[in-house]
């Protein structure tokens, strides 16, 4: 992949977990680019480094040896809370795990990151819900929601700041059919109407081809690239 006007640019990445009687390489040697605005499938089997590979492009994690730029941004030159500053600025994600608030409404947890930015927009927010399907379920708290439902506040999440870059784990793990390839599509759109770069960990191959680039990784390498 090019590297002109790159969103993210990774060279030489590598990560390794040390414990008291021995040391896990993750990731080993890793670099490659992404173009802003582009989509890419980061796909391998289960322990293959994928989801750690996403935290530390997002700036979640740091690398033990290596680098990613993030929007032009060595990550490694910077502290938590300049990281932090990004992701808020620029980032979007959705988890598996999908990390709402229990607390909050479906609408709440959508405002979040705007509130958190200094912008009240509770139209967008709501607008946001109804495209993902949720717009009667607004004042639900997440107990009171499926784990679809719950994947699905949490996309409306992701778009209500119009990231330049979204990071997605798995996007359609917890939802039927009809209503992943819903997600799929409104995923796409994004990626479309607002220039979103997308980075997607995904085990589903068809997902995988409608992206425009695909990342394979074994045994934390990278093994194929393409195109």
């Amino acid at each position: 992949m090019p590297s002109i006007n790159a969103a993210i640019v990774v060279n030489h990445l590598s990560k390794i977990v040390d414990s008291s009687e021995s040391s896990l390489t993750i990731l080993q040697q890793i670099s490659f680019s992404i173009p802003e605005g582009d989509s890419v499938a980061i796909i391998g089997s289960s322990g293959s480094g994928k989801s750690t590979l996403l935290g530390l492009l997002a700036g979640l994690d740091v690398p033990s040896t290596g680098s990613v730029q993030l929007l032009g941004q060595d990550l490694s030159t910077l502290d938590e809370d300049a990281r932090a500053a990004i992701r808020q600025r620029d980032v979007g994600f959705v988890f598996q795990s999908f990390q709402l608030l229990p607390h909050l409404t479906a609408l709440e947890n959508v405002l979040l990151p705007l509130s958190l930015a200094g912008k009240e927009q509770p139209e967008w927010a709501k607008t946001c819900l109804e495209r993902v399907g949720l717009g009667h379920r607004l004042q639900h708290t997440p107990k009171q929601l499926s784990g679809g439902e719950q994947q699905r506040v949490a996309l409306a999440r992701a778009f209500v700041s119009k990231p330049r870059i979204l990071f997605a784990d798995e996007p359609t793990g917890n939802l039927d059919a009809t209503t992943g390839q819903q997600i799929i599509d409104l995923l796409f759109s994004m990626n479309r109407e607002q220039g979103t770069t997308l980075v997607l960990v995904t085990h589903d191959e068809n997902l995988a081809k409608r992206c425009q680039h695909t990342i394979r990784l074994e045994a934390g390498r990278l093994v194929e690239q393409a195109p």
